[in-house]
């Protein structure tokens, strides 16, 4: 690319008629995108008043950033209240979940990664030379 050339943004929209109700929450998975190659997966996440998202675990690393609204994480025997603006990074093998005790809905976005999601873009991204 040159300094002339124009630079290609990919903007996806938050599209909120698109959500689906799964293990207790609305969203929408962002990632994997067409397109778009990442090392992570994503979605956006919305808990309505009185939602408690599934309690579970997993073995990928996992970060959320707060967009609107107030809730609690629950997790290794701990509760921690997280609001708008907040980044929640939730390790390995935690069992946890997101439970909405207020009147207003809590919206964030979740990205979570492991070794082998790495391993597959960076496949992907090796020229045929590299790949061998």
């Amino acid at each position: 690319m040159t300094d002339l050339e124009p630079a290609v943004v990919t903007i996806r929209k938050r599209e909120p008629e698109h959500l689906h109700r799964m293990d207790g929450l609305d969203l929408k998975l962002l990632l994997p995108w067409d397109g778009v190659a990442a090392p992570f997966r994503g979605a956006w996440c919305v808990l309505r008043p009185g939602d408690v998202a599934l309690e579970h675990a997993h073995e990928d690393r996992e970060i959320f950033f707060v967009m609107s609204g107030r809730a609690e994480v629950r997790g290794g025997g701990k509760r921690y209240e997280i609001a708008a603006g907040d980044l929640v990074f939730l390790p390995p093998g935690l069992a946890h979940q997101v439970v909405n005790e207020t009147d207003e809905d809590v919206s964030y976005y979740a990205i979570w990664w492991d070794t082998s999601m790495s391993e597959e873009f960076l496949a992907r991204q090796a020229t045929p030379a590299e790949a061998g």
